[in-house]
């Protein structure tokens, strides 16, 4: 499978710290522009998940009739089961140089556009999810018009998406002791000031309902990374530890999100809606509260801006042949717009819906990614992967494409959102296990279709 040069490639940064624009694409990283240790992972996955759309999500479990070390429970336990796969499919960066969605085009092959436009529109949803709090918080730091904080924001964002793989690096070395400052002032004044809640509205078949549901929706929250995975780390040299990636990036993603879900958990009774208000207020306004309102935005800048890389990769493997950083602006243009509808009626639903449509077919997509890789690594016989011989043996597209629809089929009727409940999740009382499901039929489905066809 051969890349466009004058699109797909172009400069790389240098080293640490070089912060031109990036302006290479899908191409593999040769060995030779390859640098970093593995412990820059921690920083890049925890920094943009020290948001206000964790601590959102750390309501539901209250909001859902839990009480609050049930909730708590649910909560990591689907954080762990996200975050896994985003670990493992990260360490393939090191191996190959090549972007997560870049590197699937050796299962899907030419069926890789349909992943392809699936992560794109994933990429501008999480902008719009993310940067629906950072754009609140602006406005109400600065007394602008909701509009223009998210539009600040979003264009902030947009630049560093633009500029590439290693300015998201250290903004988010830089971030992770901001944020992490911010988030811990917010942590101390709930201990002191909000009592933890106890009480559960829900109980028997309805709480284990619930717990299914909550587990889902942090794991929904963890494993929205995995399609970018290897993204951050496809400049790692080839010598760097794989275990050491795992633990890193696992580490800080589950660290991350544990934290501000469980701030969620805690004051949801403040938080609900109004969670850029419930966090000013908590903080008691003045300096303090100014502080944590631009922490907020900064945040979304963050995280936002590896949505943008990432959807700017995604978008090229999808076979439209425009420029990285032109990709990445685009991103975050629309991603704006985005912004606007949410905002602009019942937030609460309307989050709630987008967080988890746009991570149903990303199981399907994991399940399909991971055969292929393992069944070339067993035909490699303890070979080290040589990335532009793997592409050149892609897969037939249909039986990844054939997997990957069906799984998402078949976990229709489990899925729980405010906009259609199929009717296994009605009968479980609300529990959504439609990722799960989507995991396991395109493992089973794509599997033997794998075994009976060999590289072309």
């Amino acid at each position: 499978m051969t890349i466009e040069r004058p699109v797909f490639d172009g400069r790389m940064p240098a080293g640490a710290g070089d912060l031109s624009v990036e302006r290479h694409g899908i191409g593999p990283v040769p060995e030779n522009n390859r640098y970093g240790r593995p412990g820059r992972l921690f920083t890049v996955w925890f920094a943009p998940n020290l948001t206000m759309t964790g601590v959102f999500t750390g309501t539901v479990g209250i909001g859902l009739g839990l009480d609050f070390w049930t909730a708590f429970a649910a909560m990591a336990l689907g954080t762990l089961l996200g975050a896994a796969p985003s670990a493992y499919l990260g360490t393939w960066g090191s191996l190959t140089g090549t972007g997560q969605l870049p590197l699937s085009r050796l299962a899907f092959g030419r069926g890789v556009v349909l992943p392809g436009i699936l992560q794109w529109l994933s990429s501008i949803a999480w902008d719009a999810l993310i940067g629906l709090f950072g754009g609140d918080a602006l406005a109400r730091l600065v007394g602008w018009p909701f509009w223009l904080g998210a539009l600040t924001v979003l264009v902030l964002q947009g630049v560093v998406g633009v500029l590439g793989y290693e300015a998201i690096h250290r903004l988010q070395t830089v971030m992770t002791f901001v944020l992490g400052a911010a988030f811990l002032a917010l942590s101390v004044k709930l201990l002191d000031g909000v009592p933890l809640p106890s009480a559960a509205s829900a109980h028997g078949a309805d709480r284990a309902g619930a717990f299914l549901l909550t587990t889902t929706v942090a794991l929904s929250l963890a494993i929205s990374w995995a399609p970018y995975a290897s993204d951050f780390s496809r400049y790692l040299p080839r010598s760097a530890s794989r275990p050491r990636m795992f633990w890193y990036t696992l580490l800080g993603m589950a660290a991350a999100y544990l934290w501000v879900q469980t701030l969620g958990l805690w004051a949801a009774g403040l938080f609900t809606d109004q969670t850029v208000a419930g966090v000013h207020a908590l903080l008691g306004g003045g300096a303090l509260g100014a502080f944590g309102l631009l922490a907020i935005a900064a945040s979304a800048v963050c995280s936002n801006a590896m949505n943008d890389y990432s959807g700017s990769l995604a978008l090229q493997t999808a076979g439209v042949r425009i420029p990285r950083p032109l990709a990445a602006a685009v991103a975050a243009v629309l991603g704006f717009l985005l912004v606007l509808w949410m905002h602009a009626a019942d937030t609460t639903a309307r989050f709630q819906n987008v967080l988890l449509f746009v991570g149903y077919w990303i199981p399907g997509f994991i399940g399909v990614v991971a055969v292929d890789w393992l069944a070339r690594a067993r035909a490699r016989g303890g070979r080290p992967v040589d990335v532009h011989e793997e592409f050149a043996r892609p897969q037939p597209w249909w039986p990844a494409v054939l997997a990957f629809v069906v799984a998402f089929t078949a976990a229709v009727p489990f899925m729980d959102t405010t906009l259609y409940v199929g009717p296994v999740a009605e009968a479980l009382h609300g529990a959504d296990l439609a990722y799960f499901v989507a995991f396991v039929v395109s493992v089973a489905v794509y599997a033997p279709l794998r075994l009976r066809t060999r590289s072309g």
